[in-house]
């Protein structure tokens, strides 16, 4: 299913991005070496109730995940890149931690990621990768606009992501969003110009680019969900949820609100 939002559903939306930004800007703030996994998720938890809004994962049960996920937020460490399910883990001084959180707001969802290194120690390889995401991020929104294709989207991103020397999977990508969190179209991490559906101004789209140091290929952590790279090695994720406007795109999912 595509939806096209109407003006009254595209406010809402833009409520639901903010909040969605500001969570993830507040709990990466209160985040810290010696921070547990499920206190993220508490946090969290209790931050979506205070605003009234709803959790897209807590009762979420794709056919790919040993659900329902029964968490707030994905928290993935390291090795882990998608669908982290938190644990009691400490969090490490140099820990490459992505967040990755959907909620639903007056009827519409808005979903984003960010990908950080806990603590004072910064190991260049996790920054550059990081860093990668963020600019394919940020390529991939340029390249959405009324008129364009699902296809430059995807081009755009994987050339950022190529370039910068990694491996990109398809298996997971982007994705359509609006009265649900996961809808049509799939926007692969990688793809040709000018291919797939044309985008109309009201569309939101979720764009993520992921990627692992040294290769593509995935495999499933024994609690059902997390999804870690085959190698061992460490990975990284950025998300933001956009509205197709006519006049180009617009980011739904930046936090408005000061954090110290």
């Amino acid at each position: 299913m595509i939806e096209i939002l109407n003006p009254t559903e595209l406010a809402r939306a833009k409520e639901t991005g903010a909040l969605v930004g500001n969570i993830l800007q507040s709990l990466k703030n209160r985040t810290a070496v010696g921070t547990n996994l499920l206190d993220i998720d508490q946090w969290a938890q209790a931050m979506i109730a205070e605003a009234g809004a709803e959790s897209c994962y807590v009762d979420y049960e794709p056919s790919f995940g040993r659900g329902p996920f029964g968490h707030y937020i994905c928290t993935s460490v390291n090795d882990g890149v998608l669908h982290g399910l938190p644990h009691d883990y400490a969090l490490a001084d140099g820990d490459l931690l992505t967040l990755d959180i959907a909620v639903s707001l007056g009827g519409v969802a808005a979903d984003s990621a960010i990908s950080f290194i806990v603590g004072e120690s910064k190991p260049q390889e996790s920054v550059a990768m990081i860093s990668a995401t963020e600019r394919a991020l940020k390529a991939g929104i340029a390249a959405a606009g009324p008129g364009a294709r699902i296809g430059d989207i995807s081009h755009a991103i994987g050339s950022v992501l190529s370039e910068a020397g990694y491996p990109v999977n398809t298996q997971f990508g982007g994705h359509g969003i609006g009265s649900t969190m996961h809808q049509d179209p799939h926007i692969p991490n990688t793809g040709r110009p000018g291919r797939g559906y044309k985008l109309r101004p009201g569309l939101l789209l979720a764009l993520e680019p992921w990627v692992m140091a040294d290769t593509a290929e995935l495999i499933t952590d024994a609690d059902g969900w997390t999804l870690r790279s085959a190698t061992g090695c460490r990975t990284a994720h950025s998300e933001h949820t956009i509205a197709i406007t006519k006049d180009g795109a617009e980011i739904l999912t930046l936090p408005t609100q000061p954090h110290p």
